[in-house]
């Protein structure tokens, strides 16, 4: 399964969420879709080399109505917050956006500071009321790995889900429980989409291992279609799907 399949992102409004994965996931799916918009309802770091074209405005449906056969993939941002990152639009003007892209609309709706696992704090995330698809992210290399700020954003916020203490061993069942959870992966998910979870940077047999061990557990906790093993750097990123 190719991975605009396997995450229904066709024409879809996509939110990416957690950690380890999700710029690289946008990236991934606007080089294989159509007339693809991608944008933030957060801070999102400079990417202008990863699209063709970017407008910084603050009318993004009159950049879209504008935008000529080779501005796609398009990215959309309201103003630079610094010379590094971009700022993101309210959830109600990435909602616009979403229903005047002639193409998917992919979306940074929340931010993990570079790590590879994280909760999501009290105003995360940011999730447009028409989004068809929200996919939360985690990466396999967090499993055995101590559940400290050097791998994990919010590391409080994963204990209070988990019931672990800071420092202890992230487990697969710990990955899966936030990945889960109402109050973590699942979180501000509107009724009407599709959260479909990723376990990233599934680089060899040990990582697809603990990946698959991650995916288990998520659909056994959650009513979600599928889990994506994925390595959102490769060609060919979908290393697998479990269903």
């Amino acid at each position: 399964m190719d991975l605009t399949t396997a995450l229904d992102a066709r024409d879809a409004t996509v939110c990416v969420v957690g950690a380890g994965g999700k710029k690289s996931t946008l990236f991934a799916l606007a080089d294989r879709l159509d007339r693809a918009v991608v944008t933030a309802s957060v801070r999102i770091p400079i990417f202008d080399d990863r699209v063709a074209a970017v407008r910084v405005t603050e009318d993004p449906i009159a950049a879209i109505e504008a935008a000529e056969s080779g501005d796609w993939p398009l990215g959309l941002v309201p103003e630079r917050d610094r010379s590094d990152r971009y700022l993101g639009y309210d959830t109600d003007t990435v909602g616009g956006i979403a229903d005047a892209a002639p193409g998917a609309t992919l979306v940074k709706a929340d931010g993990a500071r570079l790590r590879e696992f994280k909760a999501p704090g009290d105003r995360e995330p940011q999730i447009p009321s028409n989004a068809d698809v929200v996919v939360p992210i985690a990466s396999a290399h967090v499993v055995g790995e101590p559940l400290t700020e050097e791998l994990v954003h919010r590391p409080d916020a994963v204990a209070a889900i988990t019931g672990r203490e800071i420092g202890d061993e992230i487990r697969p069942a710990d990955v899966a429980t936030v990945l889960a959870s109402p109050a973590g992966g699942l979180k501000g998910v509107p009724g009407g989409a599709t959260a479909i979870p990723v376990v990233n940077k599934v680089d060899d047999e040990s990582d697809a291992a603990a990946a698959r061990a991650v995916a288990r557990e998520t659909l056994y906790r959650a009513d979600v279609p599928r889990v994506l093993l994925t390595r959102l750097i490769a060609d060919d990123p979908v290393v697998e799907v479990v269903e």
